[in-house]
């Protein structure tokens, strides 16, 4: 069997990964003409975790990242809200509360694929089905067939758009900078994933190895806006001055050309992944929002998924199914849920956050593991 896969990200790289082992011939094809190590930091749950090491990679990743002890929300006046320990999951299921920089991740990723089959700067402009085959055309004018194609390019798919040219990516009501910094001399928990929600947004602060800092800041604003984009980091500091520091401190200690701006976005829970020949994964199956730290862990057990199911079925359709079986129900809920806590921790109205905050502080603790269990019990 020969495979082609649409998009060299985090979904695409573990996908050609776990086909390979199986023994199946797969080769990613990615759009950037060249590898940088760009992106900011990528939370990794227990679930991925657990994919990467059937996927034989964990300790490779384990190597470059942090693994943290708590998640930790904080109020605007840096009082907790909710303390998650993640040390009993993480003795349970594997390392959870995983974090890493994005580009260390990819790197690590790349390392582990056959040599030959990662191409750049190969577009995906449109595909074609025919009955057992199916003919992607790039824009450089080249093409390339198989029996089965992968779409892991993201949100914006093309691949979905075509198939599913009504489902566009809706807008979550707000708009998130991020970034991977040095320390700027700020003191901070090295040890906890940190979470502040304030009337002025929401800011999101965890440790790197060697020193450096992740963080990210999601502000409720039109989609799209122009005030938004130009905003630099003194303006962000100056937007969460007074929030809980040290928040203004690490925002201000960022240079312009390390912040990643993007609106925040996810797509309505898709009812099939599978289109005859086609299967989309990862981002263009069920782009979901940051919100559960999910979009990367999903798409890690996407891959996972469909090397068992194209290894352990001889019947290419028999495997698109049982794939499609197992990923839709728990990725909606995924994006569900995601896109309700973003929601409820955007409240800007203060008498509004205050209950929340009260109701957050009032929740048992075995409410909140259980929960996390749901996301780290996977079927494979």
């Amino acid at each position: 069997m020969k495979v082609i896969i649409i998009g060299g990200g985090i979904g695409g790289l573990c996908a050609a990964i776990a086909l390979q082992k199986a023994g199946i011939e797969a080769v990613v094809y990615e759009a950037a003409p060249e590898l940088k190590p760009v992106g900011a930091g990528v939370g990794l749950a227990a679930n991925a975790m657990q994919g990467l090491e059937r996927l034989g990679v964990s300790e490779a990743v384990v190597a470059r990242g942090k693994q943290l002890t708590a998640l930790v929300m904080f109020d605007e006046n840096g009082k907790i809200i909710s303390n998650l320990d993640t040390q009993p999951l993480s003795r349970k299921y594997g390392i959870s509360n995983f974090v890493i920089h994005r580009a260390d991740l990819h790197e690590v990723l790349q390392h582990h694929l056959q040599p030959g089959s990662l191409l750049l700067d190969k577009r995906c402009a449109s595909i074609n089905q025919q009955a057992e085959q199916v003919q992607v055309s790039f824009t450089d004018g080249t093409q390339a067939t198989a029996d089965l194609l992968i779409a892991a390019d993201g949100i914006n798919s093309v691949v979905r758009r075509q198939l599913l040219p009504q489902r566009q990516p809706r807008y979550a009501g707000y708009t998130c900078w991020r970034a991977v910094i040095q320390n700027p001399g700020v003191e901070i928990n090295t040890m906890i994933s940190a979470e502040t929600w304030a009337p002025q947004g929401r800011v999101g602060i965890a440790p790197l190895q060697d020193d450096s800092i992740y963080w990210y800041a999601c502000i409720n604003a039109p989609e799209r806006d122009a005030r938004m984009r130009q905003m630099a980091p003194e303006d962000l500091a100056a937007h969460f001055e007074g929030v809980n520091p040290p928040i203004a401190a690490v925002l201000a200690g960022t240079k312009p050309e390390q912040i990643i701006w993007n609106d925040i976005a996810d797509i309505e829970p898709l009812k099939k992944f599978v289109f005859a020949r086609v299967v989309l994964l990862g981002d263009a199956a069920h782009a979901t929002t940051p919100n559960m730290g999910q979009g990367a862990c999903q798409a890690i057990e996407d891959a996972v998924v469909l090397g068992q199911c194209l290894e352990q079925q001889t019947a290419i359709a028999a495997a698109l199914a049982l794939y499609e079986k197992r990923r839709v129900a728990r990725t909606a809920k995924v994006i569900r849920l995601s896109r309700l806590l973003g929601q409820v921790a955007q409240w800007q109205q203060p008498l509004l956050g205050s209950i929340r905050n009260s109701l957050f502080r009032a929740m048992p603790k075995n409410i909140t593991q259980n929960q996390m269990e749901w996301l780290y019990k996977v079927d494979f």
